[in-house]
């Protein structure tokens, strides 16, 4: 029953990931400012195939450690109407926390920072996956089997998740009204993707965006006359790094940053577990940093 349910997710799915995709590449044509690249868009496809090759290795594992925990559960929800939302919302919060800690701690920052890497904003950048966040994803469906959740649910609610995580990557679709207040909208997700030091690691829900309202993260998206258009991609660029590089460049700056001479032990943990852009000569800024220095600017 579950892998038919996975079968027929991917079934819908695929084509409307493949209509809207044309759809957005004849809209930009038609207005004459295109909006993908065939170097980006396989780029994308390069980082998908890897991250889904790996999360179908890893799914045998994240099966048994899920049913694992879940035979120890605090409790179950028998009405299945109360389940399902239940678990969305849990589901929704626990990958807030996820992607809040690949932003705000440099050894995720390594991992994620591939998603982030694209300087376009279109449908296809939502496959540009995390490499290898399959690694570790599974500590945070732990609590969700913990609490009485069954692991083939929690699987497929964020397979759903990601459905939506996927279509908000787009310039082609404005605010959507009272939605803004509820759930991540292209809006809120462009804001995500951009570079721009007021943007910077805002805007983290998956499908709600409630959590970043109550956890202080969320930003709204500016008209250009009240801020600068958005610049996509990442404050400093990767350069040209081959297929490898482009997957592990972080993690080699990273260890550059851990084998300079002289550090101390303090130093080094804030390399690893510090915010992305910490450096103890401040020669690299924190998004925090980068945002004050932009306040003094004005």
């Amino acid at each position: 029953m579950e892998a038919l349910r996975e079968q027929w997710l991917i079934l819908i799915s695929t084509p409307v990931y493949l209509f809207f995709i044309g759809l957005e590449i004849l809209l930009s044509r038609l207005e004459m400012k295109p909006v993908y690249t065939w170097k980006d868009s396989l780029t994308n496809l390069y980082f998908m195939l890897l991250n889904g090759g790996l999360d179908l290795l890893l799914r045998g594992v994240y099966l048994l450690v899920l049913s694992y925990s879940w035979q120890f559960r605090f409790f179950e929800i028998e009405n299945p109407y109360l389940y399902w939302i239940a678990l969305l919302l849990a589901e929704d919060f626990m990958y807030y926390w996820l992607h809040r800690f690949d932003h705000q701690i440099r050894l995720f920052w390594a991992v994620h920072v591939t998603h982030h890497s694209s300087e376009q904003m279109n449908l296809s950048v939502g496959f540009r996956s995390s490499v290898l966040q399959p690694l570790y994803r599974i500590f945070y469906f732990i609590p969700l089997a913990l609490l009485g959740f069954r692991p083939m649910d929690i699987l497929f609610i964020y397979a759903v998740t990601q459905i939506w995580g996927i279509l908000v990557h787009t310039r082609k679709v404005g605010k959507l009204g009272w939605w803004e207040y509820l759930l991540v909208t292209p809006s809120h997700h462009r804001v995500h993707h951009a570079s721009n030091p007021l943007y910077l690691d805002k805007n983290m829900g998956m499908f709600l965006i409630i959590w970043d309202r109550l956890f202080g993260t969320f930003q709204e998206e500016l008209p250009e006359d009240q801020y600068q258009p958005i610049k996509y991609g990442l404050t400093t660029s990767p350069g040209e790094n081959g297929a490898l590089g482009l997957v592990f460049h972080e993690w080699i700056q990273l260890v550059r940053d851990l084998r300079q001479p002289g550090l101390s032990l303090k130093e080094r943990w804030m390399y690893l577990a510090g915010p992305p852009g910490w450096s103890h000569d401040g020669s690299r800024l924190t998004s925090e940093q980068l945002r004050e220095r932009e306040k003094l600017v004005e």
